[in-house]
């Protein structure tokens, strides 16, 4: 008998499942920042166990859009400047790094084709699909650095930082997150390290600022 009888393998739990649903809201706008999301209320209204709701709450916990408060229970992150400053920072200091690296002619495919996808992603306008691809995007000149240990890592800073390119979405348009995002690719391509640094450090820096100057008219 193996150890491993019996086990059962599922593509998705349901928790998952509402984890995503819940995620898909919250960027849509329909739950605030600072908005509770009531497990009891959450359970009635969609007919399942409050002890589901709580699991998919906790991975949404995990994903940087939703933490616990005393009393209050699980509520939707409000950013503040500060946390877009300390976000910022380490995005950019990966993706800096990435940029001044050569990258093997597999690598300049996968940079491309993400730039494409990009492309094709805002033809259609839908946001969700723009903040995944121009994620992507990032994500593939993160790899630059042939570290699995920071693809991963990266890879968990965006689902914190997708929250906040929904909301940069609201004050762009598609043509202009292509246009940014061309002459970073432009740069890679023509080998220019030093020119590919310099414009994603601009386009972190301003999306970063853009950001601060958004929640400081929230407040």
């Amino acid at each position: 008998m193996s150890a491993l009888d019996g086990l059962e393998v599922r593509r998705t739990t349901t928790a998952q499942q509402l984890a995503d649903g819940l995620s898909e809201r919250i960027m849509a706008g329909a739950f605030g920042p600072g908005d509770r999301l009531r497990e009891s209320a959450i359970a009635a209204e969609l007919g399942v166990a409050r002890n589901t709701i709580r699991e998919a709450v906790r991975i949404l916990e995990l994903t940087g859009l939703v933490r616990y408060e005393v009393n209050r229970g699980a509520v939707v992150i409000a950013p503040t400047p500060e946390n877009v400053e300390a976000l910022y920072t380490a995005r950019e200091r990966l993706e800096t790094a990435a940029a001044a690296r050569t990258p093997r002619p597999g690598q300049l495919e996968a940079i491309t084709a993400a730039f494409g996808e990009l492309v094709e992603a805002a033809e259609t306008g839908d946001t969700g699909k723009i903040v995944d691809r121009d994620l992507a995007f990032h994500q593939a000149i993160v790899a630059l650095l042939d570290s699995s240990r920071l693809d991963a890592f990266y890879a968990e800073m965006t689902k914190e930082l997708r929250f906040f390119l929904t909301v940069l979405s609201k004050s762009e348009t598609p043509e202009q997150v292509v246009a940014e995002h061309e002459v970073i690719l432009n740069a890679i391509k023509e080998g220019d390290r030093d020119r590919a640094v310099a414009e994603i450090r601009a386009h972190i820096d301003t999306n970063a600022q853009r950001l601060k100057e958004m929640l400081g008219e929230r407040r």
